[in-house]
């Protein structure tokens, strides 16, 4: 079961360790920095993003150079090597982790998966979520 910074770090995992077989995860962070960039966010999720052009390029000299770097940690880039399966709860009200970022991950995902949605609900404790994942789990 992992959410969040855990879900990101969850489908890096079974992106770089071929034995992992399953991955349930729930809004994945890590995903598409630059989206999340550009949507202009009202939260402390992408802070340092802001922070760091404020403070070391404010006028964007090197946006392109920075998220070229911030590529190589960046899910979506890995999601292409996961061979588990993976499972993937999304709320679609996230502000922090918002469905478009999760998805630039999940849509490049080749191996089975699979995703639950929450239209109801944001970057929280999902219903249901708990039990599913120990559901999935007890089909490996």
């Amino acid at each position: 079961m992992a959410l969040t910074l855990e879900g990101g770090a969850a489908l890096a995992a079974a992106a770089l360790v071929p034995e992992v077989k399953q991955a349930v995860v729930a809004f994945p962070f890590l995903c598409d920095y630059r989206k999340a960039w550009e949507m202009e966010l009202p939260t402390v999720a992408y802070s340092e993003l802001r922070d760091f052009f404020r403070w070391f390029d404010p006028r964007h000299e090197r946006e392109q150079e920075i998220f070229t770097r911030l590529g190589y940690v960046d899910v979506q880039n890995l999601a292409p090597r996961i061979k588990a399966k993976v499972l993937m709860a999304t709320g679609l009200s996230d502000n922090i982790c918002p469905p478009q970022t999760q998805f630039a991950a999940y849509n490049k995902i080749k191996s089975p998966k699979s995703v639950k949605f929450y239209p109801d609900f944001g970057h929280e404790l999902l219903p249901e979520y708990t039990d599913m994942t120990y559901l999935e789990m007890l089909t490996l």
